[in-house]
């Protein structure tokens, strides 16, 4: 059975307090999935959208497109560039612990990104961005730790 997926992720600041939703479909079968983080960026929570939709399917090679209207996300895979950051460590790239995480789940499943435009109404994704920036208004918002820890000072003066 072809899954579909769509994706949005959302910051109110950049960074600043964000979120994720993802909305899944199967057949009749429909999941949605949201949550927000205290202190993050736009483009982690594009990335944990996919991240977190992949990490819910139940059945390793299952077959699904992701509709995205991140052309970070949809461009990084598509055009191969994630692969060759993998090659060098991921050096000097944003969002390490986010792409390792993502290639983990993807190489499981036959996963095909698609770009969308953003509110564009598309349902499915104006549904996503909805849950995205209501999971960002949360009063207790989780720590996107791979965020807060690469913004700690590391020197010693």
């Amino acid at each position: 059975m072809k899954i579909v997926i769509y994706t949005d992720g959302a910051s109110r600041g950049n960074p600043g307090p964000g979120g994720y939703g993802t909305v899944m479909l199967a057949g009749k079968h429909r999941k949605e999935l949201s949550e927000g983080y205290r202190l993050t960026t736009n483009n982690r929570m594009e990335l944990l959208a996919v991240i977190i939709g992949l990490e819910a399917l139940k059945n390793e090679g299952s077959d699904v497109t992701v509709y995205s209207d991140s052309s970070y996300v949809v461009d990084a895979v598509e055009k191969g560039w994630v692969f060759s950051w993998e090659k060098k460590g991921f050096k000097k790239k944003k969002n390490p612990d986010l792409w390792k995480r993502f290639l983990k789940i993807y190489q499981k499943h036959q996963v095909t990104l698609v770009w969308i435009k953003g509110h564009a109404n598309i349902p499915e994704n104006e549904r996503c961005d909805f849950l995205a920036v209501e999971a960002s208004k949360k009063q207790n918002l989780l720590i996107d730790e791979g965020y807060e820890n690469s913004q700690k000072d590391n020197s010693l003066f």
